[in-house]
């Protein structure tokens, strides 16, 4: 049984069209999970029209028909760069411009520099 990552260092970049987000332990171990950007596109537009019930990643990935890690992957960037809110396990969009807030985001993780390896 793989036990969770307690103390991680979540990086997001963006990638050949895709977000990239990596998660390193502090042990070292480390995985890498992608969103392409048309999946990345489907959820914000779908975060703009939520409900008053919310989404979660379940409900998300089956009404785009988009692979669940992908959708995951958007989800946990909108959140992190504030664009998504989330309230007793479901999310909402933190404005009324979701879809435009999430592509500035988007935007601007790929005018950031990249680092040196």
């Amino acid at each position: 049984m793989q036990a969770r990552f307690r103390q991680s260092d979540v990086r997001f970049e963006v990638a050949n069209g895709h977000l990239v987000r990596t998660v390193t332990a502090a042990d070292g171990r480390s995985y890498i999970h992608r969103c392409s950007r048309d999946v990345y596109e489907s959820v914000a537009h779908a975060m703009q029209s939520v409900g008053p019930d919310g989404a979660t990643v379940d409900t998300l990935a089956v009404a785009l028909g988009a692979p669940y890690t992908q959708v995951n992957v958007a989800l946990e960037f909108l959140k992190e760069r504030s664009c998504v809110q989330t309230r007793c396990r479901r999310n909402y969009p933190a404005s009324d411009i979701v879809f435009e807030d999430a592509m500035i985001e988007f935007l601007a993780l790929v005018e950031e520099p990249k680092e040196v390896r």
